[in-house]
């Protein structure tokens, strides 16, 4: 793999751009398709708890956002639940795009600890320390895509972090970036490892930013190759379940020089982060 890591990666555009347009309440996007179910965030919520409380302890104000929720407020219910007994006062804000979502919920509102407001990209001028975006970019083009970073990065309070990612439908599969105001910083790969045949079976649930770029010679495909290869070399060790293989796969690809991020206990989860800088599409300067 190559050992230059300093690259950021800027996101041409590959179509005619969707709009990202200034709707009503001066919302900025497009309603997505409200697709939701109990527990599919669960993967990228047990993340957030394992890594992100000391940041939002750690703020003057723990203000989370929930950037399309969808048609039900199961999972930003389901985020409070998670973050709140860790967090003292902890606020979750939910933004929908469509006011028709957002009055749909009006009986899970309880303020401060958790409401509902029309807002897209912008954050509905909010300043938060956490933003947490699934599901909401698979529609727009690349172009369009790093222009909703850049607004929401713009939009977080001191310290803020965005994270921003794709998963099916029951949240076996998912991938996420994390940024700051700075780009860029890290992909995690998150699944229930039964649920694979190989790592690289995640290349669909990557984000926007990547999903495209997920072709010979660039750095996403050599991350993918070498964990699937990675994962084959370790096939004797599912005599003891797929997540000791998955555990050992990933401390191979660290032994290859990788720069894997996080606590090593994350890989028993089937998780594994990456820095940005290693999988960034080449000749790209966003990261």
């Amino acid at each position: 793999m190559s050992s230059d890591h300093s690259r950021k990666a800027v996101l041409p555009p590959t179509r005619k751009q969707p709009r990202l347009a200034a709707g009503r309440a001066r919302a900025l996007g497009l309603p997505t398709r409200g697709t939701t179910n109990a527990n599919r965030l669960r993967r990228v919520d047990r993340w957030l708890l394992a890594t992100q409380v000391p940041r939002l302890r750690d703020a003057a104000r723990p203000l989370v956002v929930d950037l399309g929720y969808g048609a039900s407020a199961v999972t930003t219910l389901e985020l409070v639940e998670r973050l709140g007994p860790e967090v003292d006062g902890l606020e979750v804000v939910g933004l929908e795009i469509d006011p028709e979502r957002v009055a749909a919920v009006a009986a899970d509102r309880d303020p401060p600890r958790v409401d509902f407001r029309v807002g897209g990209f912008e954050l509905a001028g909010l300043s938060p320390v956490l933003v947490r975006a699934f599901n909401v970019l698979r529609q727009y083009d690349e172009e369009s895509a790093a222009r909703a970073w850049t607004t929401m990065c713009a939009a977080l309070g001191p310290g803020g972090l965005l994270v921003e990612g794709t998963c099916d439908e029951w949240g076996r599969r998912a991938c996420w970036v994390a940024l700051d105001d700075s780009g860029p910083l890290t992909l995690t790969l998150a699944v229930r490892p039964s649920d694979i045949e190989r790592p690289s079976d995640l290349a669909e649930r990557l984000p926007k930013s990547l999903i495209h770029h997920n072709v010979p010679g660039q750095p996403v495909h050599e991350f993918l190759a070498a964990f699937d290869a990675c994962w084959a070399a370790a096939a004797g060790l599912s005599t003891f379940g797929p997540r000791q293989r998955w555990a050992a796969a990933a401390e191979a690809l660290a032994g290859q020089g990788w720069p894997l991020v996080g606590s090593t206990r994350r890989w028993r989860h089937g998780e594994v982060t990456v820095r940005w800088s290693a999988v960034a599409p080449h000749g790209t300067s966003t990261a």
